[in-house]
C-alpha cells in the first residue's frame, strides 16, 4: 500500500494533539502526531504495543511512572497495557508504530 501524506486525513485526537493514520496493514500501523507546545497526553493504556520516534521537538514522556525527557531523534518503546502519556514542553512532530493496527484510528481517517 502506498498512501501519499497529502492524501491522509489529520484528526484532533485532543486539544492541540492531531494526529494521521499514515498507512496500516495486517499486523501494523504507522501515525503521525502533531503536538502543540503546552498540552498534556494523559496517561492512558491500550492493548497494541507501541514503538515512537521523535522527528521534532521536546516532551517528557512518562512511561509507568518513570519520567523521560526526549528530544529529535530519541525513540521510545511502549508494551502492551502499560501505562503512558506526556508533556509537550516545545511543539513536537511523533511517529509512533502500533501492533496489531488500531482499529480506532483506521474508523476515524475514513
Amino acid at each position: 500500500m502506498i498512501l501519499k501524506h497529502t492524501n491522509t486525513n489529520p484528526v484532533t485526537a485532543l486539544p492541540g494533539i492531531t494526529r494521521r493514520t499514515l498507512v496500516h496493514g495486517p499486523t501494523l500501523m504507522l501515525v503521525e502526531f502533531t503536538l502543540e507546545a503546552g498540552r498534556d497526553l494523559p496517561i492512558h493504556t491500550h492493548p497494541h504495543e507501541q514503538a515512537g520516534y521523535i522527528v521534532s521537538g521536546r516532551l517528557r514522556l512518562n512511561l509507568d511512572g518513570a519520567f523521560h525527557e526526549l528530544g529529535p531523534g530519541d525513540s521510545y518503546h511502549v508494551l502492551s497495557n502499560v501505562p503512558h502519556g506526556a508533556f509537550i514542553h516545545e511543539t513536537a512532530i511523533v511517529l509512533d508504530a502500533f501492533t496489531p493496527p488500531r482499529q480506532d484510528y483506521i474508523d476515524a481517517a475514513i
